[in-house]
């Protein structure tokens, strides 16, 4: 399955810079993130528990 960008929906798999990790409020959810988006703050939003960054 292809990893997407959480925030602007794009495709990442193994690109460089991309992130994953768990929702830092709930830890239910797993987020991607695109070196773009990590770079220019780009916010994200978890559908569980309502935590948006980044903060």
């Amino acid at each position: 399955m292809a990893d997407v960008c959480s925030s602007c929906k794009n495709q990442v798999t193994n690109m460089k810079g991309m992130v994953r990790f768990s929702c830092p409020g709930c830890g239910k959810v797993e987020f991607v993130r695109c070196q773009r988006c990590r770079a220019n703050a780009v916010q994200y939003k978890c559908q569980e528990c309502g935590f948006s960054g980044p903060n």
